[in-house]
């Protein structure tokens, strides 16, 4: 490079690329959910279609389509933890802050990913110690919500796996209403959860090994 002659990449393009990278990421990620939630075995490119990005930034971002899915469920697990964390960090009334990290939750729509891609992919080991911390997050504030009295003695913390997929699957096309219907079974069954009489349930709740077996391929 000649004497004075301007660097080939300033910073500010620099700047200019990461941020282009983040908001392509962001697109893939957001169409990813919103296609393979849909059909879990549609191709990456429909993907990229959806997004409005080339098939190769795709690629150069993940790989594959395992790659796109194991990182599509990452950033599920993600929410759910801040989620549960905001609610454990909540020292108001225990079920409040319970009933407002299920509400978060469903809202944030996470197990419409372990509905529809379970037994899709092969989850990594980081995948399963996002999991049990994400799990063990979830069985301390329900621990400390059932220790208050607030829920029914024979509901178990993985009974809320099961709960939170009925609502995931609760779908109408339209995404507006499908939120409303969803908080509209979420409010019916909050009242459930938190019954003080009734027949004891039957059968015993999900068990680990019957929650993670549906993850083999």
């Amino acid at each position: 490079m000649e004497k004075g002659a301007a660097p080939l990449t300033t910073p500010g393009a620099l700047k200019g690329c990461h941020a282009e990278a983040r908001r392509n990421d962001r697109l893939i990620l957001e169409a990813a959910k919103q296609v393979f939630v849909a059909d879990p075995g549609a191709p990456v490119s429909a993907v990229a279609h959806r997004a409005g990005v080339g098939i190769g930034a795709l690629y150069r971002r993940y790989g594959n389509k395992q790659g796109l899915l194991r990182r599509l469920c990452a950033e599920g697990l993600s929410a759910y933890v801040a989620v549960a964390e905001d609610a454990l960090a909540e020292e108001g009334d225990p079920w409040e802050a319970f009933a407002g990290f299920m509400r978060r939750v469903v809202d944030a729509d996470t197990h419409s990913l372990t509905l529809r891609l379970a037994g899709t992919f092969a989850p990594t080991e980081e995948l399963y110690r996002d999991t049990e911390k994400a799990r063990e997050l979830g069985a301390r504030l329900f621990d400390r919500t059932k220790n208050a009295g607030a829920i029914r003695p024979d509901i178990e913390v993985d009974d809320l796996s099961m709960l939170f997929e009925q609502l995931a699957a609760v779908r109408v096309g339209d995404e507006a209403r499908t939120r409303r219907l969803r908080r509209r079974y979420l409010a019916l069954l909050l009242d459930a959860l938190r019954a003080r009489s009734g027949p004891p349930l039957p059968g015993p709740p999900p068990g680990r090994a019957e929650l993670e077996r549906r993850w083999a391929i």
